[in-house]
C-alpha cells in the first residue's frame, strides 16, 4: 500500500512531530500542502495544550491530520486521552513503547503509526494492531538509534507485515526514491522543513541550517541514554566536553534544559538547535508545497531515470554477450 492511501494524502510524506515546532499552525500548513501535518507534545505541559493546538489545526485545515505523542512526557496518560476525545485520525509516536494506549485508540477508529529505531519494538507492537511503522534512522535531527536508515528500512520490510516510512536523512527526491527502493510506502521529513517559509522558528535558527556543511552535526547524549542529534554550537561543544570528564546526569541537563526553545527563539549558540545530518543539503527557504514536491515528484522522477538506465545497461549487456 502506498503511504498517501493509508493517510489520506496528496504525497506518501508524514511531517515529523519536532516537539515545540509542529503546532497546530504549522501541522496545518503541511497538511494543506499535500502531507500528513502532525502536531507534536514533546514540549507540551498539559491535556488543554494539546486540545488548543488541535482546535487550530482544525480552523485552519479540513485536510487529515495527525499528533505525535512523545512517551517520556509527564502528561503522556492524559494527552493521549485527548487523542480519543478529539478523534484524531492519525497518532505517531517516540520516545518508548505505545503498546498500553494501543487497543484504547484503536477502538476509537485511530491509524496508530509508532517511529521505532529496531526491528525488537516493532515486532512486539506488529502484535498490538499498529498500522504503519516509521523505521528512523540515526541520521535524524532530535532524539536517535543507532542504525542508519538505509540499514534499518530493509530490515524492517522484512521484519513486518505493514507498510513501512523511512525517516532520516531525506531532504530531497533523490534519497525518497532510495527509501522507496529499499521497500518503504513513504517517508517522514523534518529537517528540510525547518527551513520552509511557514516553519515558525527564528530566522537565525533557519540561517544556520542554510549555512551548515555535512559535517556540522554531532550527537549529545550517548553517556546518558539520550543521544540527540543538534547542530555543532558552544553548548554542544560544552556537553561534549562534560560528558568526557564523566559529569553526572544533572549537571548535563543544566546545560540543555531549555536548550529548544532557546534555539527556537533565535538563540543558535547556546540552545540546542536539533537538526539532521541532510542540513548540509538545505539551500534556501521555499514554501512547504515546493518541498513535498521535490520529494514526491523528484522522487519519482529518479525512480524513472534509474530504471531507464538499468534497462539500457541490461540491454548493452546482452548485445555485449551476443
Amino acid at each position: 500500500m502506498r503511504g498517501n492511501e493509508l493517510l489520506g494524502t496528496e504525497f506518501p510524506i508524514i511531517q515529523g512531530g519536532m516537539a515545540n515546532i509542529a503546532t497546530g499552525e504549522f501541522a496545518a500548513a503541511c497538511s494543506n500542502a499535500g502531507a500528513l501535518g502532525v502536531i507534536a507534545t514533546g514540549g507540551m505541559r498539559s491535556a488543554q495544550e494539546l486540545r488548543e493546538q488541535i482546535h487550530i489545526f482544525r480552523a485552519l485545515s479540513q485536510k487529515p491530520f495527525g499528533v505525535n505523542l512523545m512517551l517520556m512526557n509527564p502528561c503522556a496518560d492524559a494527552l493521549a486521552q485527548v487523542l480519543m476525545e478529539e478523534k484524531v485520525p492519525v497518532v505517531t509516536t517516540g520516545a518508548g513503547n505505545p503498546g498500553k494506549y494501543i487497543p484504547a485508540w484503536k477502538e476509537h477508529g485511530i491509524k496508530v503509526i509508532p517511529v521505532v529505531a529496531a526491528t525488537v519494538l516493532a515486532r512486539r507492537l506488529l502484535q498490538k494492531g499498529v498500522d504503519a511503522v516509521i523505521a528512523e534512522g540515526t541520521e535524524s535531527g532530535g532524539h536517535v538509534g543507532e542504525m542508519t536508515t538505509m540499514a534499518l528500512v530493509p530490515q524492517m520490510v522484512d521484519a513486518v507485515e505493514v507498510p513501512v516510512f523511512a525517516a532520516g536523512g531525506i531532504a530531497d527526491g533523490r534519497q525518497a526514491a532510495a527509501a522507496l527502493a529499499l521497500g518503504a510506502c513513504g517517508v517522514q521529513v523534518g529537517t528540510c522543513l525547518l527551513v520552509s517559509r511557514e516553519c515558525p522558528i527564528h530566522e537565525n535558527y533557519k540561517k544556520a541550517l542554510l549555512e551548515a556543511k555535512d559535517s556540522d552535526t554531532i550527537v549529545t547524549g550517548r553517556s546518558a541514554g539520550a543521544p540527540v542529534r543538534v547542530l555543532k554550537n558552544r553548548m554542544a561543544r560544552e556537553y561534549l566536553r562534560l560528558e568526557k570528564e564523566g559529569a553526572s546526569l544533572e549537571e548535563l541537563e543544566k546545560v540543555t534544559l531549555g536548550g529548544l526553545r532557546r534555539a527556537i527563539g533565535g538563540d543558535i549558540v547556546t540552545g540546542s538547535v536539533m537538526t539532521g545530518q541532510v542540513a548540509g543539503m538545505l539551500r534556501r527557504i521555499r514554501p512547504v508545497r515546493e518541498i513535498l514536491e521535490e520529494l514526491s515528484f523528484g522522487g519519482q522522477k529518479v525512480l524513472q531515470e534509474t530504471c531507464q538506465s538499468w534497462q539500457e545497461s541490461e540491454r548493452t549487456r546482452g548485445e555485449g554477450a551476443s
